[in-house]
């Protein structure tokens, strides 16, 4: 079983959607990029980018508690709700 993955965008004109949606993901949470190479970034400056442009596509947030359980005296049960944010 072989894995090609190329890194690159299925659509050829994605790419440059993509360039402007990274760059203002950076502004958003102060990150002063420029066109082409950025290796003079942080790891955190580089992971926020990132980080900021996951949450904008996919707004997913967990809910993680204990309560006690309702058949079983004495026991606890764990609950995990999962919402998905959507427009």
């Amino acid at each position: 079983m072989s894995n090609s993955n190329s890194n690159q965008p299925v659509v050829s004109s994605a790419r440059e959607a993509l360039n402007k949606f990274k760059m203002e993901a950076a502004q958003e949470v102060g990150v002063n990029l420029k066109q082409g190479y950025n290796g003079d970034l942080t790891s955190r400056e580089a992971g926020s980018v990132g980080g900021q442009m996951v949450n904008i596509m996919k707004p997913i947030r967990t809910a993680n508690y204990e309560r006690a359980d309702r058949t079983a005296p004495g026991h606890v049960q764990r609950i995990c709700y999962t919402a998905t944010v959507t427009a």
